[in-house]
C-alpha cells in the first residue's frame, strides 16, 4: 500500500478551504469525546488555529525540503514530520471510532457536569465536499492541560486601564503549535513527544508488548473479554511487561500445570469450556503473569498464602553465590 501524500492532501486542503466546515469536540483522559459548542464568530480562528496553520506549515516548508517520514523510524531529525497507521495508535482509533460512529450519544461538554480539569485533549473535525461518499474527513488534535484553564471566580479582566470581574466561567488557552492531524487511516505527526503524550503512545513499548504478547498467545490459550487486546494491556501495564521480558516464556510451565498452581494457590483463574484461560481485566493479566513468574507461595510454616512482591535467590548452604 503506497503511503500517504500529506503533500498532496494540504494542497487539495487549501484549495477548498472556503468550503470546510468544523466541529470541536473536547476529550478526557479515558478519550471519551464531548461535543462543544462555539460561537459563530469563533469559525474564522478554529480554521486558522487547527486547519490552516497545519496546511500552510506543510505547503510553506515543502518548498526547504520538509520531509514526511515513517514515526517507527524516528531519529528526532529537523525539517521532518512523521506518519503512522492509526490502527496502530489504540487511543486515536479509539476516538476517531466513538465520533464517527456513536455520535449521536455522544454528551456535550458542560464544566459543572463533567469537571474540565479531567480534559486531556481538544480534536476538530473538519469536512469538506468530495470522494465517493460525497464529503471528506480529517482530523487535527491538541493536547490540553488543566493550567491552560482561567477560572472565572479568580480571574479577572483588563479592559483599558480597569480592571472588571472575569465575565466566563473558564477561559482556555487554545495551543497554537501543530501537533497532530488524522487523514482516514494515518496519523500525521508534527511534534513527536506531544504526539506520544496525547494517545500515550511509545512505540518501542509497542514493540516488546507485541513480541511478549506473541509469546504469550503461542504458549498459553487465552480468551478476552470483548473489546480487550493482550498487546493493548500490555502496554498499559509496564511492570508487567518488564517482568515479562525477564522470561523465557517458552520455557516456563504448560497451560495444565499453570491452571493447577492456581488452584493450589486457590486463586480465581477462570477458563471456559475449551480450558483457555479468561482474562477480563488488567487484575486477571497481573495474576497470569504473577502465575508465570511463581510469585505465589504458601507458607510450610503457619500454611498461609503469600504474594511475593521481588525474588533473591540466597546463596547455597555452602557459602557460595547462587548459581544460574
Amino acid at each position: 500500500m503506497k503511503d500517504f501524500d500529506v503533500f498532496l492532501w494540504a494542497n487539495e486542503v487549501d484549495e477548498v478551504k472556503n468550503n470546510v466546515s468544523v466541529e470541536l469536540f473536547l476529550f478526557n483522559k479515558n478519550y471519551t469525546p464531548f461535543k462543544v459548542r462555539y460561537s459563530d464568530s469563533l469559525t474564522s480562528t478554529v480554521k486558522s488555529m487547527f486547519m490552516q496553520e497545519a496546511v500552510s506549515f506543510i505547503i510553506k516548508e515543502a518548498d526547504k525540503g520538509l520531509e514526511c517520514r515513517e514515526y517507527e523510524k524516528s531519529d528526532g531529525e529537523e525539517n521532518v514530520i512523521y506518519h503512522t497507521k492509526l490502527k496502530s495508535v489504540g487511543r486515536a482509533e479509539t476516538l476517531i471510532t466513538l465520533i464517527e460512529n456513536e455520535y449521536k450519544n455522544i454528551d456535550t461538554f458542560s464544566n459543572d457536569d463533567y469537571g474540565f480539569k479531567k480534559i486531556k485533549g481538544i480534536i476538530a473535525k473538519f469536512t469538506y465536499p468530495g470522494g465517493e461518499t460525497g464529503n471528506k474527513t480529517f482530523y487535527i488534535a491538541k493536547g490540553i492541560t488543566a493550567s491552560s484553564a482561567l477560572k472565572g471566580s479568580s480571574s479577572w479582566e483588563l479592559n483599558g486601564e480597569s480592571f472588571e470581574p472575569f465575565s466566563a466561567e473558564i477561559a482556555i488557552r487554545m495551543p497554537e503549535d501543530n501537533q497532530v492531524a488524522i487523514i482516514d487511516s494515518t496519523v500525521i505527526i508534527f511534534n513527536q513527544s506531544k504526539f506520544e503524550k496525547l494517545f500515550q503512545y511509545d512505540f518501542k513499548t509497542q514493540v516488546i508488548a507485541d513480541a511478549k504478547a506473541k509469546e504469550l498467545s503461542e504458549k498459553y490459550k487465552l480468551s478476552f473479554a470483548e473489546g480487550l487486546t493482550l498487546n493493548s494491556l500490555l502496554q498499559d501495564r509496564k511492570p508487567l511487561l518488564k517482568k515479562l521480558q525477564a522470561l523465557d516464556i517458552a520455557e516456563e510451565m504448560s497451560q495444565d500445570k499453570l491452571i493447577d498452581y492456581a488452584d493450589e494457590m486457590q486463586l480465581e483463574l477462570m477458563t471456559d469450556e475449551d480450558n483457555s484461560i479468561i482474562i477480563m481485566d488488567d487484575k486477571d493479566l497481573s495474576m497470569l503473569v504473577n502465575l508465570i513468574n511463581e510469585d505465589y507461595y504458601i507458607s510450610p510454616v503457619n500454611g498461609k498464602r503469600y504474594e511475593i512482591k521481588s525474588k533473591k535467590l540466597l546463596a547455597e548452604p555452602d557459602g557460595e553465590p547462587p548459581r544460574g
